[in-house]
């Protein structure tokens, strides 16, 4: 980006109507790498212990390997990549305490201070990039239902109620590989959003709907509203939810420049 800008953000957190949390969501800002954003969340699946350790286990991994990357010497697609590959590596030795076997999805995005966007994801956490109030891409779920969607089986109207819907394809922490599909953005723009989730909120909303809540409301209004929204659409049957909304705001040139990044977090719950 050419001219100032600054990352308004916020996180959202629900157990839903689940007897406990599996979801885990972070937004980290480099402390070294002014403007630098890490943002992941994770959908832990196994158990009460399971689950979670492997969602936690996501998260202990971004932030270890982001505390040592570099936005000027190094590859961020590379470091999406090693996070999937260390937390998987984890993940499977910890199913030996689990009381049943941990896996975790994935969707990971990182900004940096010059304005590119690296994404990875593994199972049906999902990220999408939003610009002008229109969909411009979105990750593509590693799902039993989404290879019926993309061979034209089934529209993804009818995935959604599918009753193998929840069936994953790729995921952290199962015996093969993980998926660790990527996705580059040369430029963020003023007004552009992204927005990454678990299954349990974007569930419940096309990509309509999102675009325009996310073009009216700040990231906190709408990380509360879609909580809110998706807890009443579920009607007491809803999975846990989170999710991390980011926006790209630009400033107006000054002697000294705020800080670019400015993240808020609200958590809900």
């Amino acid at each position: 980006m050419t001219k100032p800008f600054r990352l308004t953000a916020a996180t959202g957190l629900h157990r839903g109507d689940r007897e406990y949390q599996q979801d885990q969501v972070a937004l980290l800002v480099h402390q070294r790498h002014n403007g630098c954003v890490l943002g992941v969340v994770a959908d832990g699946m196994g158990g009460r212990s399971g689950g979670r350790k492997a969602s936690d286990q996501v998260m202990l991994t971004a932030r270890q390997l982001f505390e040592r990357y570099s936005s000027d010497t190094d590859d961020a697609g590379a470091l999406l990549k090693h996070i999937v590959q260390e937390s998987h590596i984890v993940i499977r030795l910890t199913a030996i305490s689990a009381e049943q076997e941990p896996h975790s999805t994935i969707a990971a995005f990182v900004i940096n201070p010059r304005g590119d966007c690296h994404w990875v994801h593994a199972g049906d956490s999902r990220i999408y990039h939003f610009r002008g109030g229109q969909l411009v891409h979105r990750t593509s779920d590693h799902s039993y239902v989404q290879a019926l969607v993309d061979r034209g089986e089934i529209t993804d109207e009818q995935a959604l109620t599918h009753p193998h819907s929840n069936i994953l394809v790729g995921c952290l922490g199962t015996e093969a590989d993980p998926p660790a599909t990527p996705h580059f953005i040369p430029q963020l723009q003023p007004g552009d959003v992204l927005l990454a989730c678990s299954d349990g909120v974007w569930h419940y909303f096309s990509p309509a709907e999102f675009a325009a809540v996310l073009q009216s409301l700040t990231p906190r209004e709408a990380t509360e509203f879609f909580i809110e929204k998706a807890r009443a659409r579920a009607g007491g049957g809803g999975d846990n939810l989170s999710l991390a909304i980011v926006r790209i705001e630009q400033l107006v040139e000054e002697k000294t420049p705020p800080r670019p990044a400015v993240l808020h977090g609200a958590a809900t719950g």
